[in-house]
């Protein structure tokens, strides 16, 4: 006999803050404590709460989020010695104070984005140019 039972798919609490990318230990106790669904997640995701709103705008943000507000891949934070969760407030000084580290790093991952572009476009041509050769 099948059962006609779904299953649920559940989440732990920290994978669930890292989809929705924001720091798990600033969440609410209750999700902190609990297991996400997939349907709590999307609905988190398409209509969340106060929160959840509050906590994206305003953080602290995860390693990832300061990363990318920054402009730096996350070994740039950690070789410019930031390790802890940042605010949106603490993020916009780092901007404005622009300490040597940061413009060092954000010049390296312009590097690291322009010969990621020109491989990808290398690679393109490559792929126009023989089409049928592929073995």
């Amino acid at each position: 006999m099948t059962s006609h039972k779904t299953t649920v798919q559940t989440m732990k609490p920290a994978t669930a803050a890292k989809k929705l990318g924001v720091y798990l230990e600033a969440t609410p106790a209750e999700f902190q404590e609990g297991v996400v669904s997939r349907n709590e997640l999307n609905a988190l995701q398409t209509d969340p709460p106060e929160w959840l709103t509050t906590l994206r705008r305003t953080g602290p943000h995860p390693r990832p989020v300061v990363a990318a507000r920054l402009g730096v891949s996350i070994a740039g934070l950690a070789r410019g010695g930031v390790t802890d969760p940042l605010t949106t407030e603490q993020i916009d000084a780092l901007k404005a104070e622009g300490p040597e580290w940061l413009v060092r790093e954000r010049a390296t991952q312009a590097e690291v984005r322009k010969e990621a572009a020109r491989i990808k476009e290398k690679n393109a041509e490559r792929a126009a140019q023989s089409p049928g050769d592929r073995s």
